[in-house]
């Protein structure tokens, strides 16, 4: 006979919450190695996985740890991936017009910022009465979200450009070649 309870339980779904976690991130590197069409270009998506911590600290600072902030941390998974996602995409767009590295990583900085900005500010606005109020099956998920959101979407704004230009300039993995503009 096996004395269990609550702590078992949790302590199984969190488990099954972190093969799950596994999964999708190998299923979404899979899905980005399609679509660019290379193997390594992906892997500059990895480095903001490790902001995903910020959401725990969140939940420690509210006194509110809980195993389904994995949740709230797997969902923010997908919505970081987006945001890298669009500035990886704009910086490809500007390499096929031709446009140098630093313009082209700068305009993706720039250009994409207010977009990505409000997109955060709205979920996070929107989160906060569900967190306040939501009870205990929300309040985890929320403040995981909120706090996730809050901190790793400037990582990653910072984090996407710095490893691509790591990626073409010091490692040579991707290549980029400008145009050159001639003056005839």
């Amino acid at each position: 006979m096996e004395i269990g309870g609550e702590q078992e339980k949790q302590d199984k779904g969190f488990h099954d919450l972190t093969i799950v976690l596994l999964i999708s991130i190998t299923c979404i590197y899979l899905a980005l190695v399609i679509q660019f069409r290379n193997a390594i270009k992906p892997s500059s998506f990895l480095p903001p996985f490790p902001t995903h911590g910020w959401p725990l600290i969140a939940l420690l600072l509210m006194g509110n740890p809980s195993a389904l902030c994995l949740l709230g941390i797997i969902s923010l998974v997908g919505v970081i991936i987006s945001h890298v996602i669009v500035l990886f995409d704009f910086i490809e767009e500007k390499h096929a017009e031709g446009e140098p590295l630093e313009e082209a990583l700068l305009d993706a900085g720039i250009i994409r910022l207010r977009p990505v900005m409000i997109t955060v500010g709205a979920t996070i606005l929107g989160l906060i009465p569900l967190a306040a109020h939501g009870g205990p099956l929300w309040e985890p998920l929320c403040f995981a979200q909120i706090g996730g959101l809050a901190v790793a979407t400037f990582i990653t704004l910072l984090l996407v450009p710095v490893f691509y230009s790591i990626f073409v300039l010091d490692l040579k993995i991707v290549t980029w070649e400008a145009r050159q503009e001639s003056n005839e």
